[in-house]
């Protein structure tokens, strides 16, 4: 009857250990040490961000593209590892078809960029989503970044529901 209490030892202790990093520090402060080390996902609240100018479709039916842009600003490296995610009003943009989910380690003060692509709609129109804000979030993070959308309505797709808009991977430049 004493293997009872032995075996909740045995895992009680198991537990204990596992909480631990060969260094001593409990998981915790492994946490803080990965994310020194740059391990850890970027976040929007990290970055500066700017959304455009933007190269905006002319007319309707025409396609424009904005870029954004982003910093970061904090103290340490960070990790973009997928897509960016895009929403337009409630709407969310599907990636562009070939839009590679790449992992981008951003230094401090490094920057990239993703691109949304859309096609101009007519304003009012039953096939247009009207828009006058968008968000996009980063990969690993439930954070977003809110911005005025000042591009126009954007064309529906077909099925007339799915914004006929796409989003890029991230692109980096220079160095």
């Amino acid at each position: 009857m004493r293997a009872l209490p032995l075996a909740a030892a045995v895992l009680t202790a198991a537990l204990t250990l596992t909480a631990c990093s060969d260094d001593g520090a409990d998981t915790k402060d492994k946490a803080a040490t990965s994310s020194a080390k740059g391990d850890a996902a970027c976040a929007i609240g990290a970055m500066k961000v700017q959304v455009g100018p933007a190269n905006a479709a002319p007319a309707v039916g025409d396609t424009g593209n904005v870029p954004v842009t982003i910093t970061n600003d904090s103290g340490a490296k960070c990790t973009l590892d997928g897509l960016p995610s895009v929403t337009l009003g409630t709407v969310a943009v599907e990636p562009d078809p070939s839009a590679k989910a790449t992992k981008t380690t951003l230094a401090k003060g490094a920057a990239t960029s993703f691109t949304l692509t859309y096609v101009m709609g007519e304003a009012g129109g039953d096939q247009s989503l009207a828009v006058s804000e968008g968000k996009f979030g980063l990969p690993g993070s439930s954070e977003t970044y809110d911005f005025t959308w000042s591009y126009g309505d954007v064309a529906l797709k077909s099925d007339g529901k799915t914004p006929d808009a796409s989003v890029s991977g991230f692109q980096t430049s220079g160095d």
